[in-house]
């Protein structure tokens, strides 16, 4: 009877891996962890699931200017995570109205982490849909400091002066697209 117990859960888990697309003798020498090389969660591949905030933002033309800043900062696989996020994107037509020099000066690794605290002043924790902005409202970022909502008369909502140009759901959150590149004081 132990032997045809055994026969059959052996079969059974056979048949359970076959059923998931492998033997379970795939070899993983590929992988980071097999290689040496330390990854976060930015470095799972799946191309299959809805995108996360940094796949949107990766996939966006008009945000390679903030991704690279999320490369420099190391906030990637922060932002990678379960979530959920509200993330203000400023396009890269945003990061151009900074000073001179501001971003070359903030990408150096020396600055990388007051770059850091300056994009997450750009997030929240927890999911804020257009709607559940109410004027006059502070908001605490991921940085600790708050950002104030505003609400015009024509009914656009501001994040500190910073327009809402659009909104992308994400699997882990939300994205409102910004004007303005958010300089906490």
């Amino acid at each position: 009877m132990k032997d045809t117990l055994k026969i059959l859960l052996g079969a059974f888990l056979v048949s359970s891996m076959m059923a998931c697309g492998g033997t379970g003798l795939e070899s993983t020498a590929s992988t980071p962890q097999a290689t040496g090389k330390s990854v976060g969660q930015s470095g799972v591949k799946d191309d299959v699931s809805n995108p996360n905030v940094v796949q949107v933002a990766v996939g966006s033309a008009d945000h390679s200017t903030l991704v690279a800043a999320l490369q420099a900062a190391d906030y990637v696989d922060a932002l990678t995570n379960v979530g959920p996020f509200t993330v203000f994107a400023p396009t890269n037509a945003a990061f151009d109205q900074l000073p001179a020099g501001t971003l070359e000066s903030l990408i150096k690794p020396e600055n990388q982490r007051k770059l850091r605290d300056i994009l997450e002043y750009h997030v929240l924790l927890g999911v804020y849909k257009k709607g559940d902005f109410v004027a006059g409202r502070k908001m605490g970022t991921a940085d600790g400091r708050a950002v104030e909502i505003m609400v015009n008369e024509s009914g656009d909502v501001l994040i500190n002066g910073g327009k809402i140009l659009g909104t992308v759901e994400a699997s882990n959150g939300i994205i409102h697209v910004i004007d303005k590149v958010l300089v906490p004081n």
